[in-house]
């Protein structure tokens, strides 16, 4: 509980310095003239051009971004203090294990197709002489910043490296039940069931890979490069027998073509304790982003001392907007508040409009190269 309210300290900080215009004190000017908290955090500027160009393309919130969002949250989860008080290793949280011992962390099943991920981070690490903790951190919040709609991430650095891998079954998988995945998140770091709703956010730019080998890119929702709440309405849509309702464990049927809808996302969806919340993020991007951006900085400091590490969150690229002049959010064509399996009993649902045009098909994500 402690380190909880520190990060709620922090947090509460850091928000209410971006209000008066100053996030962090400067106290160092980078060769490209902008100011950073320590001049330790010049170096990370050359880390964001290369992985940009080079691990981005260009920028891009595609199949390498929506991996790197994944890949901090399977890194960083995976600490359990209930292990530690039974005199077992619980694992280290957000320390780069799953690059390090990559051999055996990526073979967990909960961790399937994260080795090309890792593949393709590990020379960008071994390149810049950093730690694979605060690159697996730094990728991730650049990876977000490149999707439109998303919070300014934060990032710290003075993450350790690893010095063995986290054991296995501490990342929770598709087909658990709600109460397990509660009690994971909650062993991981005290999170509560309103917080497992904040992780979930980052689905919003997600597609699947390898939870189903025949059906491989399908995104979570029908705008995957973009970071709203879209996930959060077509995750309350009835299904229609799409993709996802083969049969494989961990799927559901899916409302839209080409869309893919996790056991998971589906059952948080509707669970008594988290569909309210769940169904807060529908049509309010200013609480989407504020608690997805607190969550991100939670996870990224599990099993790290945030008193020691630096603050180097300047280096990381504002996102841009959401573009067109379409609404926040929306039924996607064909689908009306007749489709919504109404959960939260408290609120109605947000009353949105429908787009025009035939029935929505989404369209798959290329994988990353080498997958």
């Amino acid at each position: 509980m402690a380190f909880k309210k520190l990060l709620c300290v922090l947090f509460t900080a850091l928000s209410l310095r971006a209000v008066q215009g100053a996030v962090v004190e400067k106290r160092a000017t980078c060769s490209n003239g902008v100011a950073v908290s320590n001049e330790s955090c010049c170096a990370w500027f050359t880390v964001l051009e290369d992985i940009q160009e080079n691990l981005f393309n260009g920028g891009q919130c595609g199949a390498e971004a929506h991996e790197s969002i994944r890949l901090v949250f399977h890194d960083a989860i995976a600490i359990s203090p209930a292990l530690e008080a039974e005199g077992q290793f619980g694992g280290g949280g957000a320390d780069g294990s799953i690059m390090i011992f990559d051999e055996i962390e990526t073979n967990f099943e909960a961790n399937v197709g994260l080795d090309e991920i890792v593949k393709l981070q590990k020379p960008f690490v071994q390149r810049h002489g950093v730690t694979p903790g605060d690159f697996i951190a730094f990728a991730g919040a650049v990876a977000m910043s490149n999707c439109p709609g998303a919070p300014q991430m934060n990032f710290f650095t003075g993450r350790a490296p690893a010095t063995q891998a986290a054991p296995d079954g501490l990342v929770p998988e598709p087909f658990d039940s709600v109460d397990k995945i509660i009690a994971r998140v909650d062993d991981a770091g005290q999170f509560d069931e309103l917080e497992l709703v904040w992780m979930l956010s980052a689905h919003s730019v997600a597609a699947s890979n390898d939870i189903d080998p025949t059906i491989e890119g399908l995104p979570f929702d029908s705008t995957p490069g973009i970071f709203d709440s879209q996930f959060f309405v077509e995750t309350q849509l009835v299904g229609t027998g799409f993709p996802g309702s083969s049969g494989n464990q961990g799927e559901v049927e899916s409302p839209l073509r080409g869309e893919m809808r996790l056991q998971s996302d589906f059952s948080i969806a509707r669970d008594s304790r988290t569909a309210c919340e769940w169904q807060s993020f529908v049509n309010n991007q200013s609480k989407l982003t504020s608690d997805f951006q607190f969550i991100f900085l939670a996870l990224t400091q599990l099993g790290q001392n945030p008193d020691v590490m630096t603050d180097c969150s300047a280096v990381i690229p504002l996102s841009r907007a959401i573009p067109g002049n379409r609404p926040f959010s929306f039924f996607p064509a064909g689908k009306t508040v007749a489709d919504v399996q109404q959960a939260c009993a408290s609120t109605p649902f947000p009353t949105l409009t429908t787009l025009p045009g035939p029935e929505t098909s989404v369209a798959r994500i290329p994988p990353p190269p080498g997958a």
